[in-house]
């Protein structure tokens, strides 16, 4: 018999493959029953379907992938297209904004799910609306949210908004409309909101970058203590709300793996969250997060 010969080059490159086993080949994953971090899956009962992991275009308001220039973000974008992550989170307020529409051009528009946010309270909230789906190249917006609420009444300071974009959604420009929130007072009144179809909540096991200390999680009992805001996420889910977790990797401070670990970890199996996104500047980053993930989902019975 024939002995075929290959390069260390290649025994390293087919090595690395076996490693990356589900990252490098996501769709065989799906195919064979396993949870990705590229599956499309339910935004709570709204009726609208996101992949679990979403593209944050706006680390340090969108500086770091600002930085990699229209070049540089469009081929980051795409090469995490390729890896199936369709789920994109930007805001008017980042750097990214006037990018995302080059970088998405030519993309299949019903595979993208783009969740944007308005900031303050513009005087015409609906011409807002319309520039950003002429910025972006698109003709809808899947979820746009009322961006960064601190006050405890910020359905009063943002009225003029929430009807606008309650008029937009019964138009179709928007699919839904919810918040993002940087206050636990605002996150509580956000959830006692029947307006409110997503929300966008800062949560780690670390308490990094978030509104209360660190929780407690024991991955065994699947059980959190502690943190006033696993409590008002467990609410959202009774009340069928989508939930997208942010600051997963604290804005970039989890520099160490195990701290990146052990939050991903906490998103992927603590049944609270149905979407995450996490702010890439790398091919590697989005690598590791789609690996640790899948690790982490391969663990769910």
């Amino acid at each position: 018999m024939q002995r075929h010969q290959i390069t260390r080059r290649q025994f390293i490159g087919r090595t690395a493959a076996v490693a990356g086993g589900i990252i490098l080949s996501p769709l065989a994953a799906r195919a064979a029953g396993k949870k990705t971090a590229v599956d499309i899956v339910p935004l709570g009962q709204t009726g609208l379907k996101a992949c679990r992991l979403s593209f944050g275009c706006g680390t340090s308001s969108g500086r770091v992938q600002s930085d990699l220039g229209q070049d540089g973000f469009t081929r980051l974008i795409r090469y995490a297209y390729d890896r199936g992550i369709t789920h994109i989170d930007i805001a008017r307020s980042y750097r990214t904004h006037g990018m995302l529409g080059e970088a998405i051009k030519g993309l299949p528009r019903e595979k993208l799910f783009i969740q944007t946010k308005m900031g303050g309270a513009p005087n015409d909230p609906l011409e807002e609306i319309d520039s950003y789906r002429k910025t972006y190249g698109v003709e809808y917006i899947d979820s746009l949210l009322v961006h960064c609420t601190v006050t405890p009444n910020w359905e009063e300071e943002r009225k003029r908004v929430m009807d606008a974009m309650q008029e937009a959604k019964d138009k179709k420009i928007i699919l839904s409309h919810g918040v993002s929130c940087h206050s636990l007072p605002a996150l509580k009144r956000a959830v006692e909101l029947d307006w409110v179809d997503v929300h966008l909540v800062r949560v780690n096991p670390q308490g990094v970058m978030m509104d209360t200390p660190a929780m407690t999680w024991n991955a065994e009992s699947n059980e959190t203590h502690v943190s006033p805001v696993i409590e008002q996420i467990k609410l959202m889910r009774e009340k069928g709300r989508g939930i997208i977790g942010m600051k997963i990797i604290g804005e970039g401070r989890f520099t160490k793996p195990e701290d990146r670990e052990k939050s991903i970890r906490f998103a992927m199996q603590s049944g609270l969250l149905d979407c995450v996104t996490i702010g890439f500047k790398s091919a590697a980053e989005v690598d590791e997060a789609i690996q640790r993930m899948n690790s982490a989902l391969a663990d769910v019975a």
